[in-house]
């Protein structure tokens, strides 16, 4: 037996008039309380990303002595990826053509600009890798110092672009390796504005022109008040190696330029500290970061302060870098010497144990390039020697540049070939240099 219900008016009025309004209210507020959810979620993940780190969190400085954030003693070993952000001749086989800049040119008188800018592009995106910071890290290796050009902050002409330079998307990476790998980073500027050097190695025009430029003095603590700003909190960062070997010994007024090496310090000290007050900066020595007399008797101001030292041959005794172990004393802060190398295995072995045994860790130059005396060599690709040949031929003329030039497809070809040379599974591990820092190899 079926029985009918009969419907309540009122309550038909209620769901025909009500209850939807009532149903899109609750999902108003439904959505109100998801959106809010979400907000205070991401809002937590913003305000944790940019926690800063604690102090305790960074390499400090005690004394002559680099201490972990453990406390335990740091004795920096490492090497330099030299080449990668600022490329040298000597290192693709080139001896004329040696500069950034004398690199760039013959290559565009070589295959044209076009194909160079894609040329450079596979260059960055393979000479230095993961894979490369990987197998850095499993010799033992605690920190890389990496040569990068100012130019890569900046929007002026530089290894294929002329705008939009991805100097942070390639720093970025390198942190994200080391910070996966267990190593320490330590940026240094290799080329600065109008050079610091005054030859080749700063890609300048022969003249040290950042020490008498305001203009580039300025860029300079502009680019390292940026960078300090973008990884004050990157504890991955041991320091900030301020400029590669500053004033060759080339020039008349050598005394007079070394004079003013202190005083740019302190600037860019400044500005860096006005962002950043959590990493150590390093401080190099005049004259291939060899000379520091013009550093002895200033104050900085700073307490994350340490100094670093170059040297190449001479003996491998402790009488070799007295100066540097008497500056060191003198000031009481760490000295690291930020390249060495270049040298027989042997002579290589028994510097690493006179630095060891005067407490100066050490990044040998270079990790990667054509050939050996480094951490991996590259081999020679068919058809290079054309593409040496002309860097070495007289180029002054475009009459001597169209006779100098090779078959363009050959040299192009050659060109492609030297990246997948350069790429590290392609690459030779010179086990024995390894061993001669005091490393692991196989």
């Amino acid at each position: 037996m079926s029985r009918k219900y009969k419907i309540n008016p009122r309550q038909n009025r209620f769901q025909d008039n009500y209850l939807p309004l009532i149903k899109k209210e609750m999902k108003s507020i439904v959505t109100i309380l998801l959106c809010t959810a979400v907000l205070c979620s991401c809002g937590k993940q913003q305000q944790q990303q940019a926690a800063p780190s604690p102090a305790e969190a960074f390499v400090r400085v005690s004394g002559p002595d680099l201490l972990k954030p453990d406390g335990s003693k740091l004795f920096i070993r490492g090497t330099n990826p030299g080449n990668w952000l600022n490329p040298e001749g000597y290192m693709f086989g080139f001896r004329k053509t040696n500069s950034p800049e004398g690199i760039n040119r013959m290559f565009c008188e070589l295959v044209g600009p076009d194909f160079t800018a894609e040329f450079w592009k596979q260059f960055k995106d393979h000479y230095i890798t993961r894979e490369d910071i990987r197998f850095i890290a499993s010799t033992g290796a605690n920190t890389i110092r990496l040569p990068f050009h100012y130019k890569l902050f900046t929007d002026e002409d530089y290894m294929g672009l002329t705008a939009g330079q991805d100097g942070f998307a390639r720093m970025d990476s390198v942190v994200r390796w080391c910070r996966d790998c267990g190593l320490y980073l330590i940026p240094d500027m290799h080329d600065a504005p109008g050079g610091q050097t005054g030859d080749n190695i700063d890609d300048s025009y022969g003249y040290p022109w950042l020490l008498e430029s305001e203009a580039s003095r300025q860029l300079f603590c502009d680019i390292w008040k940026k960078i300090a700003a973008r990884y004050r909190d990157e504890t991955v960062i041991l320091g900030y190696d301020l400029i590669n070997e500053p004033i060759a010994p080339h020039f008349e007024n050598t005394e007079e330029l070394n004079a003013k090496l202190a005083p740019l310090y302190k600037r860019v000290i400044r500005a860096i500290r006005e962002v950043d007050a959590n990493h150590i900066i390093l401080i190099g020595g005049a004259q291939w970061n060899g000379n520091f007399k013009p550093l002895q008797n200033v104050s900085f101001d700073d307490d994350k302060l340490m100094y670093t030292c170059h040297r190449y041959g001479g003996e491998p005794t402790k009488e070799a870098i007295g100066r540097f172990i008497h500056f060191r004393d003198s000031v009481n802060r760490p000295m690291y010497m930020g390249e060495i190398g270049h040298n027989t295995d042997e002579w290589q072995a028994a510097f690493c144990q006179t630095m060891e045994e005067n407490n100066i860790g050490y990044t040998f130059w270079p990790y990667k390039k054509k050939d050996g005396s480094s951490f991996v060599g590259i081999r020679q690709p068919e058809g290079w020697q054309a593409v040496i040949d002309f860097s070495e031929a007289p180029r002054t003329t475009f009459r001597e540049i169209r006779e100098a030039r090779p078959d363009q497809a050959a040299a192009r070809r050659a060109m492609l070939d030297f990246i997948e040379a350069c790429k590290f599974q392609n690459c030779i591990p010179q086990n024995s240099y390894i061993r001669s820092l005091k490393l692991q190899a196989e």
